[in-house]
């Protein structure tokens, strides 16, 4: 994330990776929650919009648009078993961490070194900002390839359809912070406005609200009503038990944010999918 801006003028937002999971929550925030103020232009980009692996499309799209900040959400992104599978591609589309995804990790601290070179060779104020597990509308529920919550939804919702068992990889006792999109849209229009460090910044609900992989799924069967089976699949990886992280800084910021309550962002996200199941990415 990052900003040219000149003093006194419009501010002009370029948001790659718009149509995903994250740039559709900030659209939201933009759009129904007045988070547009006067005299901005928000772009959200797609895919279809241009390759950003390619320097050429990459250069005519900042020509087109002239931003003066950059939200780049941009990325190849997967929960476990893809982070598992392909970490080299990980590796090369993003940028030793834990082995299960060191090449997605090593891609992450990367970005955080670059904002830096960037700031003490040319000035130039970039930042990262470091949320914790999304999830929401338009995410990737696909089974095999989806982000934990997001996969067990649709998981979830088919068992119930087909009167089957739901198996949740792994032994279910691995703890995660789990951060609703629109809590992070919000939270990134506020950083790009406000935070004026280099220096990263997580974005995460409390160190006290980390929840277990159990106790997440029994959340999503209970916003489904679903009343089948639950099993646990101990033969497949539980990946990295914790992953706790510090959101100090970000209190130190906005004390009084308010985050979603879990329970309550888990159904609102499995009445979406339901709703949406048709256009929904599974």
């Amino acid at each position: 994330m990052g900003s040219e801006i000149k003093a006194g003028g419009p501010m002009r937002v370029l948001v790659t990776g718009g149509s995903g999971l994250v740039g559709k929550a900030i659209e939201h925030v933009v759009q129904q929650e007045a988070g547009k103020l006067e005299g901005e232009e928000w772009i959200f980009l797609s895919s279809k919009d241009g390759d950003l692996v390619d320097v050429g499309q990459t250069r005519a799209v900042f020509e087109k648009h002239r931003p003066t900040h950059v939200i780049h959400l941009a990325a190849k992104v997967g929960g476990l078993f893809l982070h598992m599978k392909e970490n080299l591609h990980f590796l090369i589309h993003n940028g030793p961490p834990h082995d299960s995804n060191f090449g997605y990790s090593h891609a992450k601290r990367m970005i955080d070194v670059q904002n830096r070179a960037y700031f003490q060779q040319y000035g130039h104020r970039y930042t990262a900002v470091i949320p914790t597990n999304v999830f929401g509308p338009y995410d990737n529920f696909n089974i095999e390839n989806g982000h934990v919550l997001s996969a067990l939804i649709n998981k979830t919702y088919k068992a119930k359809k087909d009167g089957t068992p739901v198996i949740v990889c792994g032994s279910g006792a691995p703890r995660r912070q789990f951060i609703y999109s629109l809590d992070l849209g919000r939270l990134i229009i506020w950083a790009l406005r406000e935070y004026k460090e280099i220096d990263p910044i997580i974005l995460s609900v409390g160190e006290e609200d980390e929840v277990s992989i159990k106790e997440a799924v029994e959340m999503i069967a209970n916003a489904l009503d679903f009343k089948g089976e639950i099993h646990f699949d101990t033969t497949l990886s539980d990946g990295q038990m914790r992953k706790t992280a510090s959101n100090a800084k970000l209190r130190r910021y906005l004390p009084n944010f308010t985050y979603t309550p879990l329970k309550e962002a888990i159904k609102m996200t499995c009445d979406w999918f339901v709703a949406n199941y048709d256009i929904a990415r599974t």
